[in-house]
C-alpha cells in the first residue's frame, strides 16, 4: 500500500515537460547556477528539467536514495515565470530562478500534500504557503518538490531508525548506501547531496538540520529561535523547533537564510526578525585574531585526527585557540524530554485543528489510533511509545512542564555562555557528530559519538556545521556555535574555514562505507 501511495504521489506530481536543454547541475552551487542563468547559458527551465532527470534516474532507480516525496507539478510553470521576469530586466537576487527542495513538513501552496512521511496527512494539501516558504518565493527561489524525512521529524519513538516514512520508505546516505542519512531531514541532507537541488530547507528540533547536514557532507545552519517562522509547520516544539537551510556552501547557505528569515505576526518570537543579507558580509579573513573556544568530546582516534586537522586550519587563518571543558548538567536531558513531549502534544494538536476536513486525525490521539489500525504500514520497524507518553502530559501550564522548560533553558543557555566568556571567545567549535552509522531496522539508531546539537537546541542558539572532511569515507562537519542571534558571527568563521580548509568532498555513491584495510567485510 505504501509503495502504491507514493508512486502515485510521484506519478501525479511530475511537472510537465517543455523543451528545455539540460545543463549540468551535480556538484553546482547556487552561485554557480545563477552565474549561468546571468550570462544566458542556461534558463530556470533548463535547470528545473535537468535536476528532474536527475532525479528520475537516482532517487527511484540507481542508488535508489528515496530522497524525494513528492515533486511539485508547477515547478516549470514557475520557473518560466521567472525566465520571463528576466528577460524584462527583473532579478529578484541571488535565488531567482533556483531551484529549491523543501522538507515535507513544511506546507507549500503547490499542489503537493504535506504529510510529515505518515500516511495519516497524505490527504493534507492545504493550499498555504508556511511563511518561510512564501519568502523564499519572493527571493525568487522555485519551489521543485518536498524532502523525504524521518516520520513525524522523529520523534515517534526513542528506538526509531532515522530516515525512514511509511510514505518515502528509507532515505540512504549517499556515501555509502547501506549508512544512515540522519533524522530527521535526511531527504534534505541526502537530495542535496546528491545535486538533486542546488540546496534544501530542513527542521531542527535537536540535531535534525545539523546531523544530516554534517553526515551528508553539507554546510547546515540550525538558527537562532525567532529568525525563522514556524508558522504552517508541523510542530514538535514551539520552544526549540525551527527551520533551517542546507547547502553546498556557507555562502549558498547565508544566501538561502537571508531570503527564508523574516518576522511573522502569527509567530510571536520573530517579532524582533530584521531581514539582513548576510552572505554580503562574508570575508575569508574573518578568523583573523578571532578567539574560539574548543570543546574536546570523546571520540574515535581517526574523528579526533580530523578534528585536529580542522582545528590547525583554524590556527593558521588566525584565531586564537582557547580550550575549554563542557559542565557537568545532571538531567538536562530528561528536562528537555519533558518540554517536548509535553509541547508535541499541544503544539501538534493546534496545528491538526487547522488541516483540512479531508484529514481525519485532528488530535494526537487520533494519530496514535491510525497508527495502531496501520500498523503494517506505519510501524513495521519501531512503535510510538514517545507519542504514547506525549499523550499523557498535562499541557502548559503544568508545573512539572514549566520546571522542566525554565531548567533546560538556564542549563544550556549559561553553559554555552559560561564556556565562551571563560575563554572570554565569540564563538566555539567542537565536532559536530561522528561518521553515519549503519541503518538498523530492528535495534533502530546506534549512534554513540560526540553530538554537537543538544546545547543550541535548548538555549536557541545557532550551531552552523561545515565539512571537515571524510572519515573511512564518511564525511564528519566541524560546528560553530554562538550565543543567541550570532548568526553573522558563525556563518562568518565558518566560511573563512570553509574556504581554507576546501574540505567537503563528492558522494561516490558506494554500497558500503570505505571501512580500509584489514576490515573488509566489517559493518
Amino acid at each position: 500500500m505504501r509503495r502504491m501511495i507514493l508512486a502515485l504521489a510521484l506519478a501525479t506530481a511530475l511537472p510537465v515537460a517543455v523543451q528545455a536543454k539540460t545543463v549540468p547541475v551535480e556538484e553546482r552551487t547556487v552561485e554557480q547556477l545563477q552565474a549561468e542563468m546571468t550570462a544566458g547559458r542556461a534558463s530556470s527551465v533548463d535547470l528545473v528539467q535537468s535536476y528532474l532527470k536527475r532525479i528520475a534516474a537516482m532517487d527511484r532507480k540507481g542508488p535508489t536514495l528515496r530522497a524525494i516525496i513528492a515533486l511539485n507539478p508547477d515547478a516549470i510553470a514557475q520557473a518560466k515565470a521567472l525566465d520571463a521576469e528576466r528577460k524584462a530586466g527583473r532579478i529578484r537576487g541571488p535565488l531567482h530562478g533556483v531551484p529549491i527542495l523543501i522538507k515535507d513538513n513544511i506546507e507549500t501552496a503547490d499542489r503537493m500534500a504535506t504529510t510529515a512521511g505518515s500516511l495519516a496527512l497524505k490527504d493534507n494539501v492545504t493550499g498555504r504557503d508556511a511563511p518561510l516558504v512564501a519568502e523564499l518565493r519572493k527571493a525568487g527561489a522555485v519551489i521543485l518538490g518536498k524532502t523525504n524525512l524521518s516520520e513525524w521529524a522523529n520523534i515517534r519513538s526513542t528506538r526509531s531508525m532515522s530516515g525512514w516514512s511509511a510514505v518515502g520508505g528509507l532515505v540512504k546516505n549517499p556515501y555509502a548506501l547501506d549508512r544512515t542519512a540522519c533524522g530527521s531531514s535526511s531527504g534534505s541532507g541526502a537530495a542535496t547531496a546528491a545535486s538533486f537541488a542546488a540546496a534544501a530547507v530542513g527542521t531542527e528540533t535537536d540535531g535534525s538540520v545539523v546531523c544530516p547536514s554534517s553526515i551528508n557532507g553539507l554546510v547546515g545552519l540550525k538558527p537562532s529561535i525567532g529568525l525563522v517562522s514556524r508558522t504552517h509547520v508541523v510542530p514538535i516544539s514551539h520552544s526549540q523547533d525551527t527551520p533551517g537551510p542546507m547547502a553546498k556552501t556557507v555562502r549558498d547557505a547565508a544566501i538561502l537564510f537571508s531570503a527564508m528569515s523574516a518576522a511573522d505576526p502569527a509567530d510571536a518570537v520573530t517579532a524582533g526578525a530584521v531581514k539582513k543579507d548576510y552572505a554580503a558580509g562574508l570575508s575569508a579573513s574573518a578568523l583573523s585574531g578571532l578567539r574560539v573556544a574548543v570543546l574536546r568530546p570523546d571520540m574515535t582516534p581517526d574523528l579526533a585526527a580530523k578534528y585536529q586537522a580542522a582545528l590547525d586550519v583554524l590556527k593558521a587563518a588566525g584565531a586564537e585557540l582557547v580550550e575549554v571543558t563542557a559542565p557537568k548538567l545532571e538531567g538536562i536531558g530528561d528536562a528537555e524530554l519533558t518540554v517536548l513531549q509535553t509541547e508535541l502534544k499541544a503544539d501538534l494538536d493546534t496545528y491538526l485543528a487547522t488541516t483540512p476536513a479531508a484529514v481525519k486525525t485532528r488530535t494526537l490521539d487520533d494519530v496514535i489510533a491510525f497508527n495502531r489500525a496501520n500498523r503494517a504500514t506505519e510501524m513495521p520497524y519501531f512503535d510510538q511509545e514517545t507519542f504514547e507518553a506525549a499523550a499523557k502530559t498535562k499541557g502548559l501550564n503544568d508545573p512539572a512542564y514549566k520546571a522542566a522548560r525554565a531548567k533546560s533553558l538556564k542549563m544550556a543557555s549559561e553553559a554555552i555562555d559560561g564556556m565562551l566568556a571563560k575563554a572570554r571567545a565569540t564563538v566555539l567549535v567542537e565536532p559536530t557528530y561522528g561518521p553515519a552509522w549503519l541503518q538498523e531496522p530492528v535495534y533502530g539508531d546506534q549512534y554513540g559519538g560526540p553530538s554537537s546539537s543538544e546545547l543550541p537546541a535548548i538555549a536557541g542558539y545557532p550551531n552552523l556545521t561545515v565539512p571537515m572532511g571524510l572519515v573511512r569515507g564518511l564525511p564528519v562537519g566541524l560546528s560553530f556555535i554562538a550565543t543567541k542571534f550570532g548568526e553573522a558571527t558563525v556563518l562568518g568563521a565558518g566560511y573563512a574555514y570553509e574556504q581554507r580548509a576546501k574540505a567537503r568532498a563528492a558522494p561516490r555513491y558506494l554500497p558500503g562505507a570505505d571501512v580500509g584495510p584489514g576490515l573488509e567485510g566489517v559493518r
